[in-house]
């Protein structure tokens, strides 16, 4: 009797087979980044710097007592609609901005969890952990979007 394949036995060795494929074309395993510096780039890094330092004032009068939770979260809403406005043509910048959205979202949880008497840290934790991650893609990409004419450090 011959033995029957199932449908998730087949799909099991065709993922397994397009992986090992994968793996096998790719060589070193990283492929080189094609850099950019078209408007769209810039465009991108002018709304990120924007958004950042509006939030960063906001969030710092916040603490000492001179804004409300309401405006903090009403900005972070802000600049993920400004960011999503952008559309960055270089594989790093849109990375950044994919990253940077999910951190204003993160930290817009985070005002909303205090505003209520709730513990913001785990929200906090994680739109640090974001920056941090937007931070070593744009350290990394650095040298080559300068030599394209776009200057990320601003945002670092």
């Amino acid at each position: 009797m011959k033995p029957r394949i199932t449908a998730a036995a087949g799909l099991a060795v065709a993922i397994f087979v397009v992986a090992s494929l994968a793996v096998l074309t790719s060589g070193s395993g990283k492929a080189a980044i094609s850099h950019t510096c078209s408007a769209t780039d810039r465009q991108f890094l002018g709304a990120a710097q924007l958004n950042m330092a509006a939030l960063g004032t906001l969030s710092q009068d916040y603490l000492q007592g001179n804004a409300k939770a309401d405006d903090v979260i009403l900005q972070t809403q802000s600049s993920v609609t400004s960011l999503l406005n952008t559309d960055p043509s270089d594989p790093s910048l849109s990375k950044t901005r994919t990253i940077l959205r999910a951190m204003f979202i993160e930290y817009g949880r985070a005002i909303r969890a205090d505003k209520h008497h709730h513990d913001p840290g785990k929200y906090i934790y994680r739109a640090y952990g974001l920056a941090n991650f937007a931070h070593d893609v744009l350290a990394q990409a650095k040298p080559a979007l300068a030599e394209r004419g776009c200057d990320v450090s601003p945002l670092l």
